[in-house]
């Protein structure tokens, strides 16, 4: 599971920003009733979900991309040579440009604490250390100095100088170690790359097959308590020719590819193409319930940005039962959904602000912060109203707007 995720000098993100899924202790009636909104590790209680709430160009999607980023520098860096340029931008206003971006994520990975933090610039990785709590205690497995030095915890890599040897400036330590059999990084590694997912899979590509399969029944249970009326689905593999460079020529190849039929409550007998003949709602509910069964089955954490876009609010209401009904399950959302600003159905910490300061900077706050709130306020028609800043303000009226257009 996640514990907390930490970024600084990132796009429109300047100072630190965390995002905590630690929980606050909030003990009040209407929290107790989300008692299924925490999970425990260890005594502490952690959320299951996370919502960022915010206007558009605030920074919700940055700080998605962030977490994207910092885990793909984790399961990619290794692959890097000299001349790659990393693809971010720092914070472009008062000389946050010649600043380090930094990037830090505490974890649980097989009932064990791991704190991951690295920083860079967009030419090279200038520091990077991993600390563990074997025994509820934090112990060094490496430091990684802007020296370029390297000190290690007693057996916690095997030859780690042979790691440090084929680490050059463009990759993570722990990347090459995973490339390199060393034991504990390829642990870390595969719980960046199966455990800790971004965002949703192509249910076109052939690999979404055995997860249909798997999920089958699940996923058509879903849909009728959805209320679509669709009663079977199935799986067909199509060939399509599409452009393939072979030994850097472009040409023309065939490749399979996974089709989904449907069929509905009335008309049995009738296949409908579910890429061309169901309704945006339906195809993006489908590719949620592929990928969200997996992260709750299998106890997984998942982000999605707007997750719930062409989705009715009960479909958005559905979907965080889903992670709220599994055991251990997260997911990081961002959304403009204000439905679901509801303290009866999220807790206050669960609620986060993403807003854009004088200085274009994004901060980020929850409705846990606002300690003059009271959980028998509506804090959907609060945000609306700009009580928290989140919200645009935005001149509409058909008077301005009749200017607008005279102009």
């Amino acid at each position: 599971m996640i514990l907390k995720i930490e970024f600084e000098n990132f796009f429109s993100i300047r100072d630190r920003v965390r995002i905590d899924f630690r929980a606050a202790s909030i003990n009040t009636a209407l929290t107790r009733e989300l008692s299924h909104n925490v999970m425990e590790w260890k005594g502490v209680p952690i959320l299951k979900t996370v919502g960022l709430f915010g206007p558009n160009a605030s920074g919700k999607s940055n700080i998605l991309k962030a977490i994207n980023f910092c885990c793909r520098m984790i399961l990619d860096s290794h692959l890097y040579n000299e001349g790659v340029t990393f693809k971010f931008e720092p914070f472009k206003f008062d000389g946050w440009q010649n600043k380090p971006s930094k990037f830090l994520i505490d974890f649980v990975c097989e009932d064990v604490e791991y704190e991951y933090a690295f920083e860079l610039t967009r030419e090279r990785i200038i520091s990077e250390s991993l600390y563990h709590y074997p025994v509820g205690r934090r112990a060094k497995v490496y430091v990684r100095d802007a020296d370029g030095k390297y000190s290690f915890g007693t057996g916690t890599i095997v030859k780690p100088s042979d790691v440090v040897l084929n680490t050059g400036e463009k990759n993570l330590f722990l990347s090459r170690a995973s490339s390199m059999n060393r034991g504990i990084a390829q642990k870390l590694y595969r719980y960046f790359m199966n455990q800790f997912l971004l965002g949703l899979v192509n249910v076109n590509e052939m690999v979404v097959l055995d997860s249909f399969n798997t999920y089958k029944k699940v996923i058509l249970k879903a849909l009728e308590i959805c209320d679509t009326d669709i009663t079977d689905i199935e799986a067909r593999k199509e060939q399509i020719y599409a452009p393939a460079s072979v030994l850097g020529q472009v040409e023309v190849k065939p490749i399979d590819v996974l089709k989904f039929k449907t069929f509905h409550r009335n008309k049995k007998d009738v296949m409908f193409d579910m890429d061309m003949e169901e309704s945006d709602g339906t195809r993006r509910l489908f590719r949620i319930l592929l990928r969200l069964l997996d992260v709750v089955r299998n106890k997984k954490g998942i982000i999605l940005d707007e997750f719930d876009q062409s989705l009715h609010t009960r479909l958005a209401d559905f979907i965080l039962d889903l992670i709220h009904a599994s055991e251990s399950s997260q997911l990081l959302f961002a959304s403009h959904n204000t439905n679901l600003i509801d303290v009866k159905r999220l807790r206050r910490d669960q609620i986060i602000f993403v807003n854009k300061t004088e200085q274009g900077a994004t901060e980020v706050y929850s409705l846990y912060d606002f300690k003059d709130f009271r959980e028998n306020m509506d804090a959907e028609k609060g945000y609306i109203q700009g009580r928290f800043d989140a919200v645009p303000y935005v001149d509409s009226s058909v008077s301005s707007i009749k200017q607008l257009l005279e102009g």
